[in-house]
């Protein structure tokens, strides 16, 4: 009883003198999640290289630290074990989380404005809540019945650029009769199919794959709420049949999974980064392009403020999103604007096909830790802007001219479609992007100096600055 009495005391302490601000970071594919949370959170303890962030660049922040997070049944952001990763001597990328995760940080700040200051420093805890792209884009399942979303799913599944990827699961619906009865076998394999065909989309760098638990399932795997998967129209729902049998179990997913998780985290969010490996999809093909454009845009749908059953969980709560291009460090930074101006074109056109109102939406090219220096070399008479690092597949040391960007979006927008081919016509045929290793710990790093990365500080100023004022 005492303990609960405490709890409750802390609480309403904490709501009325030390505010909390929930950042939600989740990623499209590949996206390099874990690396943006280990990154900030490290150099918001150690702020030597934070000179964007305003608080820090006029001095005004005292100290930051970890504390315990406020959520004893989620579980805990392994920070530590992904910093050790990255700063072994042969550093490694960290693996991926696969579920939800939170890490609270606790900034202690002095006020800009001279009166507040008058009454102390004061404290901000930053809850940092950690979430799997798919998952988000579950919200979109929501709003839609089983017969909608089939429909969507097939004919992305037998579009130009996934139909290799789906061909095994899709002859297997081929030679299914949705209206006959429910033969669980058969049920079995159609879903097992359905999830690997998700998991060669997904490890192709596509985007828009639900539902998310089929990717990651957890203590799910094998239950009837995963065994189903979308269905071709017909005219028969037979009772006891496959297509009747598949609905209510998208229906019990929708209710048991989807609903519960946006209810009981996404919620509670405050403001939002949402990471996007803009660069693997144009090296990809306009399919890819298309493909990530249509995710953003569902993401995009999932903050929408309207009526219904949403508006009763969301409402207006979440008031920044950032979406940032991932990976800026695989190009030289006189390609940077150019990376910059294709997220926004992506995020204006994602806008306007999602109806979207209300929260600051901003773009940004980054890289949460930089893989690469920049270097300049000789070729042909001209100077090319290359980038060096270690090569993730070799782990040797190069220097590469990964070409230039497009410098008209529009125009490379107007082919990202998903009938469109891959070809020599395709940017020109000239981007040749590589996969860098993490940097060996450099022995000139300062004291005092976080990871290196690239635009992090001015993410942190759009995410949290005017709550360090």
């Amino acid at each position: 009883m005492m303990r609960a009495v405490e709890d409750a005391r802390d609480s309403a302490t904490e709501a009325l003198f030390e505010p909390t601000l929930r950042l939600g970071v989740t990623g499209l594919s590949r996206a390099g999640k874990t690396v943006f949370i280990a990154s900030l959170v490290a150099n918001l303890l150690a702020r030597g290289r934070m000179s964007r962030l305003k608080a820090e660049a006029e001095g005004r922040i005292g100290a930051v630290a970890l504390r315990p997070q406020p959520d004893r049944d989620v579980p805990r952001f392994d920070f530590e074990s992904h910093m050790a990763a990255l700063s072994a001597p042969e550093p490694r990328w960290p693996q991926g989380t696969r579920s939800i995760a939170q890490l609270r940080l606790s900034i202690r700040h002095r006020s800009a404005n001279w009166l507040e200051r008058m009454t102390g420093d004061s404290t901000l805890h930053l809850d940092i809540v950690d979430y799997p792209g798919e998952w988000l884009l579950d919200l979109a399942l929501i709003g839609q019945d089983y017969a909608a979303w089939s429909d969507r799913a097939l004919a992305l599944a037998r579009a130009p650029l996934r139909a290799p990827l789906a061909a095994p699961w899709l002859a297997l619906l081929d030679a299914a009769d949705p209206d006959a009865a429910l033969d669980e076998t058969q049920a079995r394999a159609l879903s097992a199919a359905y999830a690997d065909y998700l998991k060669r989309a997904k490890a192709a760098g596509l985007s828009g794959l639900t539902p998310g638990r089929f990717l990651l399932p957890g203590e799910l795997e094998g239950s009837p709420a995963l065994t189903f998967c979308p269905l071709p129209a017909g005219s028969k729902r037979r009772r006891g049949g496959m297509r009747a049998e598949f609905e209510r179990r998208y229906d019990a997913y929708v209710a048991r999974v989807a609903k519960p998780f946006f209810r009981d985290h996404f919620a509670r969010i405050d403001r939002q980064v949402v990471l996007v490996d803009l660069l693997g999809a144009l090296d990809a093909g306009p399919g890819a392009v298309a493909d990530l454009r249509d995710a953003m845009t569902a993401v995009l749908g999932c903050f929408r403020p309207g009526g219904g059953w949403l508006a009763s969980i969301l409402g207006r709560r979440i008031d920044r999103i950032l979406f940032a291009a991932t990976k800026a460090d695989h190009v030289h930074h006189v390609q940077h604007p150019r990376l910059t101006a294709m997220m926004q074109a992506m995020l204006r056109e994602s806008v306007a096909r999602a109806e979207f109102r209300g929260a600051k939406v901003e773009t940004m090219a980054i890289a949460a830790l930089r893989a690469t220096v920049e270097q300049e070399v000789a070729r042909d008479g001209r100077q090319l802007p290359c980038v060096r690092g270690r090569l993730l597949e070799t782990g040797r040391e190069a220097a590469l001219f990964p070409g230039d960007l497009p410098d008209n979006p529009a125009a490379v927008l107007a082919q990202a479609r998903e009938d469109a081919p891959p070809g020599a016509g395709w940017l020109g045929g000239e981007l040749d992007l590589m996969d860098f290793a993490p940097p060996k710990p450099s022995a000139s790093a300062r004291a005092g100096d976080g990871p290196p990365h690239i635009r992090l500080d001015r993410a942190a100023e759009f995410l949290l600055g005017d709550r360090l004022a």
